[in-house]
C-alpha cells in the first residue's frame, strides 16, 4: 500500500472517529517502513487526537526517528492547544526551546500564544513578546495577531492595541483582534469607530468582524446602527455564517426588535444552541415565558439540546412575567432530565419564587444548594425582603456567617434594607462596622443603604455624618438624608436640604418629591404641602401617583381639612376608588369625628375592599362613638358571614442584635410564661400609679 493511500485511509478513519481501524492503519505504516514520514506521523498524531487517545499521540512523536523538523512539533503543539491541553503543550514549548538543532517558526508561536491566553500566563506570553521582538518574527502578520489575542484572552487590552498600532503590516485578522479586543474591555463604541477605519483604509470585513461589530450594536442597544450593518452585510453578499445570523438574532432581540430577530432566526437552516438562545433571551427580556417554552419544546424536537444558558433565560422571563406555572414546568423539565444545574440555575428558581410568592419552594431550592456561593445567601436574603419577612432576612445573614461565607456590596445592601424596615439600629451598626472590616466604605450603593438605615432607624445625627462624607452626592443619598429630616419632626431641615439639592444641579424625581411631601404632612405645613405638589406636577413634569395622593391627603387629614381632601378623591377614576387612599382618610375622619363622611367613606370601602377586616372593625367603632348599636351589629354580624377575622397585632424589640417577634395571643416563645407574667406586673404597677394619681 503506497504513502498516499495510506494518508487517505488515515484521513478516513480521524473524520469518523474510528479508533480500531486507524490502529491498523498505523500497523501498516510501520510495517510499509513509513514510520519517520513527517506527513503521516502528523496525520497519526491529528488522528489519535481526534479519538482522545493522548497517549499514542505523544508515542508517535518520542518514537519518531526525525525530530529535527519543526513541523512535527507544531502539529503536537496545535493538537494540544485544540484540545485545550495548555499545560502540556507549554511544557512540549520549552522542551523545543532546549532542543539544540531545532527551532520555533512562524508556525510555533500562535500555537503557544493560545495556550498562554488559555490558561492566563500573561507574564510567560510577554517573555514570548520580548524574544519575537528580537528575532523579527513580531512583525509577521499572523504571529502579530496571536500575540494581540493572548494579551486580549489575559484582559490586557491596553497591551493588545499599543502592539496593533506598532505593526506595520496589518491584515483583516490584526483589524479583527483589535475590535475584539475593545468589545471585550467594554468598549462598543470605539469597536464601532475601528470597525470604520478598517473599511477605509480598504480592508474587507468578513464573518468575524461582522460578528463582534454586530454584537456591539447589541450591547449599545444601538438598532439603527445594526440595520445598517446588516443592510451593509446583504450588500457585500458575506456568507452569513451561524455566529453572524446568532449576534443579528440577538441584537434585534435585545433591541427590542422581535420581529426582524425571528425573521433572521428563520432564515438559518441548522441552528445551533447559540441562535436558540440568542431567540429566547429576545423573548425573555420582553417577559414572554410562553413564547420561550414553545421555543424550548421546538428545539427539543430539532435534536438541539438545551445548555443551562437557555434554561436560565426562561426562568428570567417566568420571573420577569411572575408566571409561576411556566417556571415550575422549567423546574421539572429540569428534575425530570437529571440536568446537572449550576449556581445560576439555583439562584433563578430562587427569586423566581419569592417574585411568584412561593416562599416555601424558595426555600426548598435553597435547602438543596451548595452554601459556599454568597450569590446564594444575597437571593434569600433580598427575597425575604421582597416579601416583607425582614426577620427571616437577618436570621438568613446571621447563618450566612455561621458557614463562614463572606458577604459583599450585595449582602450587606439587602440587608441593612432589612434593618431599615425594622428599625434594628444596632444591628445596623454591627453592618456598619462589618462594612467598614470589608473596605467596602466607597461602594456608593452600600453607602446608600447606610445613610437610609440610620436615617429610617432614626439616628438622624449619623445619617447627617455620613451623608457629608460621601465622595458624591447622588439622588439617593440627598433623597434618603431628606427623609430621615422629614420622618423625625425637622421639616425645615428637609426642605432647606431640597433647596440645597436643587442649586447642586441634582433633578428630583417622583421619589423625592414624596419625601418632600412626607416631611410636610408630618410637620402639618399644608400650604407648603400644596406649593410642593403644584411644583412637581408643572415644574418637573412629574404626573402624581397614588403614593404623593396619598401624602397629600395625609397631610389635609391632620390638619382637619377632610371635605377639601375628599373633593381631591373625587376628580379622578384612579384616586376615586383607590382603598390606600379612602383608608387614609377614613382614619383621618375618625381622628377628627367627622362622623358622617366617616361613615360614607367607610361604607365605599366595604364595597370597593370587602375583604378587609381593618374596615369593618373602624366602622363598628365610629357607630359605637355614636351610639348606633344596631349598625355595630350589623358590621359584625356582616364580618362574622365573610368569615374575617382581625389580624394578630406584631410587635418586635431588638436584644443583642438580634430580633425578637411578638404576635397578639402567641404561646410559641420558649419563655412566654415569664414574658406574660413581667406583663402582668407592669399592668398592676400601672394601674396602681393611675389610681395614685
Amino acid at each position: 500500500m503506497d504513502y498516499m493511500t495510506l494518508l487517505s485511509a488515515l484521513r478516513t478513519c480521524a473524520s469518523s472517529k474510528l479508533l480500531k481501524q486507524g490502529k491498523l492503519i498505523h500497523q501498516r505504516i510501520f510495517c510499509s517502513g513509513f514510520q519517520s514520514n513527517v506527513t503521516l506521523c502528523k496525520a497519526l498524531i491529528g488522528f489519535y487526537f481526534s479519538c482522545y487517545d493522548y497517549r499514542s499521540a505523544e508515542l508517535v512523536f518520542q518514537t519518531n526517528d526525525c525530530p529535527l523538523d519543526v513541523s512535527l512539533w507544531n502539529a503536537l503543539l496545535s493538537a494540544y492547544t485544540k484540545s485545550s491541553r495548555f499545560v502540556e503543550a507549554l511544557q512540549l514549548f520549552d522542551q523545543l526551546k532546549s532542543h539544540s538543532h531545532v527551532r520555533p517558526d512562524c508556525y510555533t508561536y500562535p500555537v503557544v500564544l493560545k495556550a498562554c491566553g488559555g490558561l492566563g500566563r500573561v507574564v510567560y506570553g510577554r517573555r514570548i513578546h520580548n524574544h519575537l521582538i528580537k528575532t523579527g518574527l513580531i512583525w509577521d502578520v499572523f504571529v502579530g495577531s496571536s500575540m494581540m489575542n493572548m494579551y486580549a484572552k489575559c484582559d490586557q487590552f491596553h497591551d493588545a492595541v499599543d502592539l496593533f498600532d506598532e505593526i506595520p503590516q496589518r491584515d483583516v485578522g490584526c483589524w479583527n483582534a483589535v475590535i475584539s479586543c475593545y468589545f471585550q474591555d467594554d468598549k462598543p463604541e470605539a469597536a464601532l469607530k475601528m470597525f470604520d477605519k478598517m473599511k477605509e483604509l480598504g480592508f474587507e470585513p468578513n464573518s468575524v468582524t461582522f460578528t463582534v461589530v454586530v454584537s456591539s450594536c447589541a450591547r449599545l442597544l444601538n438598532l439603527e446602527r445594526g440595520k445598517e450593518i446588516h443592510r451593509e452585510l446583504i450588500d457585500r453578499s458575506v456568507l452569513l455564517d451561524a455566529f453572524v445570523l446568532s449576534a443579528l438574532v440577538d441584537m434585534y432581540g435585545k433591541c427590542g426588535c422581535l420581529e426582524m430577530a425571528k425573521e433572521v432566526f428563520e432564515q438559518i437552516p441548522r441552528k445551533n444552541a447559540m441562535t436558540w438562545n440568542s431567540m429566547i433571551t429576545g423573548y425573555s427580556l420582553k417577559g414572554d415565558s410562553r413564547s420561550c417554552i414553545e421555543l424550548l419544546m421546538r428545539m427539543n424536537y430539532e435534536g438541539t439540546e438545551p445548555t443551562l444558558t437557555t434554561l436560565t433565560s426562561i426562568i428570567y422571563a417566568s420571573s420577569r412575567s411572575v408566571q409561576l406555572r411556566h417556571g415550575k414546568f422549567i423546574h421539572g423539565y429540569i428534575l425530570r432530565n437529571r440536568i446537572d444545574v449550576d449556581i445560576f440555575i439555583d439562584v433563578s428558581l430562587i427569586d423566581l419564587y419569592f417574585k411568584c410568592g412561593s416562599v416555601s419552594s424558595a426555600e426548598t431550592v435553597f435547602r438543596n444548594v451548595s452554601k459556599n456561593d454568597v450569590v446564594s445567601w444575597n437571593v434569600m436574603i433580598s427575597g425575604y425582603v421582597m416579601v416583607g419577612n425582614h426577620i427571616q432576612a437577618l436570621r438568613v445573614y446571621d447563618n450566612m456567617k455561621e458557614h463562614h461565607v463572606k458577604p459583599d456590596a450585595v449582602t450587606f445592601s439587602s440587608t441593612l434594607s432589612a434593618c431599615s424596615q425594622l428599625a434594628a439600629l444596632d444591628k445596623g451598626r454591627e453592618l456598619h462596622h462589618c462594612i467598614i472590616s470589608h473596605k467596602l466604605e466607597s461602594n456608593e450603593i452600600v453607602m446608600g443603604a447606610l445613610l437610609d438605615m440610620y436615617a429610617k432607624c432614626g439616628d438622624v445625627n449619623e445619617a447627617r455624618k455620613l451623608f457629608h462624607q460621601l465622595p458624591e452626592r447622588d439622588l439617593v443619598s440627598w433623597t434618603s438624608m431628606i427623609t430621615a429630616y422629614g420622618s423625625h419632626g425637622q421639616a425645615s431641615e428637609a426642605l432647606r436640604l431640597f433647596d440645597e439639592m436643587k442649586k447642586s444641579n441634582v433633578r428630583a424625581d417622583s421619589v423625592t418629591f414624596l419625601a418632600v411631601l412626607s416631611a410636610c404632612s408630618h410637620a402639618g405645613l399644608v400650604d407648603e404641602g400644596y406649593i410642593y405638589f403644584n411644583e412637581m406636577i408643572t415644574q418637573y413634569d412629574i404626573r402624581p401617583g397614588i403614593e404623593h395622593y396619598s401624602c397629600l391627603i395625609d397631610l389635609l387629614g391632620r390638619a382637619g381639612r377632610l371635605h377639601e381632601a375628599y373633593e381631591i378623591l373625587e376628580r379622578s377614576e384612579e384616586t376615586r376608588n383607590d382603598t390606600g387612599l379612602l383608608s387614609t382618610l377614613f382614619s383621618a375622619c375618625r381622628l377628627h369625628n367627622d362622623f358622617g363622611l366617616g361613615i360614607q367613606i367607610g361604607k365605599l370601602l366595604m364595597e370597593v375592599h370587602p375583604d378587609d377586616p381593618s374596615t369593618y372593625i373602624l366602622l363598628s367603632n365610629m357607630y359605637a362613638s355614636v351610639n348606633k348599636w344596631e349598625e355595630v351589629r350589623n358590621v359584625r354580624r356582616k364580618m362574622k358571614e365573610l368569615g374575617l377575622k382581625k389580624r394578630p397585632g406584631c410587635s418586635w424589640i431588638e436584644i443583642n442584635q438580634r430580633i425578637q417577634p411578638f404576635f397578639v395571643e402567641d404561646k410559641s416563645n420558649p419563655v412566654v410564661d415569664g414574658v406574660y407574667e413581667c406583663l402582668s406586673t407592669l399592668g398592676c404597677h400601672m394601674e396602681k400609679n393611675e389610681l395614685e394619681v
